[in-house]
């Protein structure tokens, strides 16, 4: 049996799922004033919350996020992890993020804030989970440029690290490095954003604005790209599905996304859908950080992925839904010490 992929190019299937999406949620009755957890209404929902507990080793995230601080991990001890990736917002605020020697990195740098919720890594994923993703920026001569070698030779020289490997794993390693950064990652998570809240049955955990701002999310059809529990994080999508977002901005056209993993000149301008959690602090936007505001940012999206030319009443609307899902790291990374 063929794959509807096989069937129908990816711009049809992405049209059919926003009219699914829209006759599917646009029609929902009105939230009572009160209603228990996990309520049918909110079991229908097409985003998911975060959940509130994540099984990780909290001494082995510990350890993580002192490396992830740790500058002389790169080639030239100038840079870390958290130089392109700072809390509280996982993400610099830069179009392009600076590695070693000043160098630009090609690519907008994602937010690491959820990063554990996406079904791969970077913008064209091609990094299937997180331990894939570990090797990725510190290797990269644009980024880190550093090596293996170089990095087992300094935690060695240290002997806190040495101590605490060896508590914790028996040896310094590349395994056991990538399994410690990725404890790290695996607890940056924001479960307490208030539309999760809303999601649990807290009817008044977010506004009216934010209310008919997320109808409306549905029934414009941004739910068939955005949805679960990352709010995007969970498929690729080409840019410009109704309209030639590339024929207009020429100077991003020499990316072409997923393209370079596949070789397929289907998947060309085709990247993994960004998260919407803690949307409206992780400026700029897109690929190549080409735009600053968040509501610019909207009205592109919905010109060049649903063909439709938003009010600004729409748009200050759909707004005040994006703010509802800006959630606070919980307290275990604040509380992580980093010598």
């Amino acid at each position: 049996m063929k794959r509807l992929s096989q069937l129908f190019p990816l711009p049809i299937l992405a049209i059919l799922a926003a009219i699914l999406i829209a006759l599917t949620w646009s029609e929902l009755p009105s939230a009572p004033a009160r209603e228990p957890l996990l309520s049918p209404l909110r079991s229908q929902e097409p985003i998911s919350p975060v959940p509130l507990q994540v099984d990780v080793d909290e001494s082995r995230a510990a350890l993580g996020k002192r490396l992830y601080h740790d500058r002389r991990l790169s080639g030239d001890g100038t840079v870390s992890c958290a130089s392109c990736h700072p809390l509280p917002h996982g993400t610099d605020g830069r179009a392009r993020s600076i590695g070693v020697a000043g160098r630009p990195s090609e690519r907008n740098a994602p937010t690491v804030l959820n990063a554990a919720l996406n079904f791969s890594q970077y913008w064209d994923g091609r990094a299937d989970s997180l331990a894939e993703l570990i090797s990725g920026p510190l290797l990269d001569a644009g980024e880190m440029a550093s090596s293996w070698e170089l990095i087992e030779a300094v935690l060695k020289g240290d002997p806190g690290y040495v101590e605490t490997f060896t508590r914790l794993y028996g040896r310094i390693d590349r395994a056991n490095i990538t399994d410690a950064l990725v404890s790290y990652l695996n607890i940056l998570t924001t479960p307490n954003a208030p539309f999760d809240r809303y999601l649990r049955g807290e009817t008044e955990a977010i506004s009216a604005d934010a209310r008919a701002g997320y109808a409306l999310f549905k029934s414009l059809g941004c739910a068939s790209c955005h949805q679960g529990v990352g709010i995007g994080g969970n498929l690729y999508q080409r840019l410009g599905i109704v309209g030639d977002f590339f024929a207009d901005h020429p100077a991003s056209a020499a990316d072409t996304g997923r393209e370079r993993i596949t070789g397929r000149p289907e998947d060309r301008h085709v990247f993994k859908v960004p998260t919407l959690r803690n949307i409206t602090r992780t400026a700029p936007y897109l690929h190549d950080g080409s735009l600053q505001r968040l509501d610019d940012t909207i009205r592109l999206m919905s010109r060049y992925q649903l063909g439709r030319q938003l009010s600004d009443e729409e748009v200050r609307l759909l707004m005040a839904f994006l703010e509802s899902l800006v959630g606070d790291l919980p307290t275990p990374p604040s509380t992580v010490h980093v010598p």
